[in-house]
């Protein structure tokens, strides 16, 4: 059996851009007959079939992108939408927002649906069951026929491309070093599954604070929440814990969650428990009381992935696989759930 073959593989072997090669594939007087030829006799050779990924993408522009986020009850994503568009909106871009819904299924679907030329390129953060199944078909096939993907927050090292991220261990260290600094012993942790990546790194940074201060690490103090729904019960179990004098939450809902279920406990926030959350929406600033978190700069991560999303766009010639990484700082925003 032949091996398969992308656009991308066929103007690397021939030394011709990709737009030249899907050109030719479609007959394209634009290009000389001998190229032609050429080209086709290769694909044809390695049995390359398209797929429903456009051919032709690089001289097709729709001044279209589109951004995926795993889900909306989360404040950060809608942060990172509104930098995104703000910077799209300024280069003449326009923004189309698609929710996977933590589905693997429909973030493929999403993908496969907008990758035929109705979009110029993606914004992505992984959704949960993708994370999981570790499957990146659905990214790689768009990326080798010539579509810039940006990933932020969720990512994965398997892929090739730009990304923006915040540095979630040091920013946990960071918040869990805060609590240690001021004196807490019995630090809980509420964090996702180790699978979500964001979740693993802010638990390592956790893990790492509490070694360096020769603090034990209690698995019993640490709760790792799957179900995104329905965990209040959960995190109610794990403050029956006595001797917990403060609670770091990888996220603000699970915060907002872990204060509530606190107070029914009779537990007065920060006077019997200090918590810090992540992500600095409005519930962080507006609960009772408001919240400790640690600021993602969303805007900031938004603006940063369209502005390198365009720059690959309006690349004059192809740019060799150089691809970047940028790491946004992050900030602990004192309120008033801790001491």
């Amino acid at each position: 059996m032949k091996r398969k073959v992308t656009l991308k593989q066929i103007a690397k072997e021939l030394d011709v851009s990709i737009s030249t090669v899907s050109k030719s594939l479609r007959n394209s007087m634009e290009i000389s007959e001998d190229t032609r030829q050429k080209v086709q006799a290769f694909a044809k050779l390695y049995n390359y079939k398209p797929n429903n990924i456009a051919l032709s993408l690089k001289n097709k522009k729709t001044k279209t992108i589109c951004i995926i986020i795993p889900e909306i009850i989360h404040h950060f994503f809608a942060t990172v939408i509104s930098g995104v568009e703000h910077v799209a909106n300024e280069n003449g871009y326009n923004v189309l927002v698609c929710l996977s819904d933590e589905s693997f299924d429909k973030e493929v679907i999403n993908m496969e649906m907008l990758a035929n030329g109705s979009i110029d390129g993606f914004i992505m953060s992984l959704s949960k069951e993708t994370q999981l199944k570790k499957d990146f078909h659905h990214i790689t096939e768009v990326i080798n026929q010539g579509m810039p993907v940006v990933m932020f927050d969720r990512i994965t090292n398997e892929i090739l491309c730009d990304k923006v991220i915040i540095d979630d261990s040091l920013a946990a260290f960071n918040a869990t070093q805060y609590f240690i600094d001021k004196g807490f012993k019995k630090i809980a942790l509420i964090s996702t599954v180790d699978y979500v990546s964001v979740g693993k790194l802010r638990t390592e940074g956790y893990i790492k604070a509490l070694k360096n201060s020769d603090l034990k690490v209690d698995e019993n103090l640490i709760l790792k929440i799957e179900d995104t729904e329905n965990f209040e019960d959960s995190i109610a179990n794990l403050l029956t814990n006595n001797e917990i004098d403060a609670v770091f939450a990888v996220n603000e809902l699970f915060a907002v969650t872990a204060i509530k279920e606190a107070h029914k406990l009779g537990k007065k926030v920060p006077d019997d428990i200090s918590v810090i959350g992540f992500t600095d929406g409005i519930i962080s600033k507006y609960s009772s009381p408001s919240i400790t978190t640690v600021s993602q700069n969303g805007v900031k991560m938004g603006g940063k992935a369209a502005k390198m999303l365009i720059e690959r766009l309006e690349a004059e010639e192809e740019e060799e696989e150089q691809y970047r990484t940028e790491v946004i700082e992050t900030e602990l925003v004192e309120r008033e759930s801790t001491k």
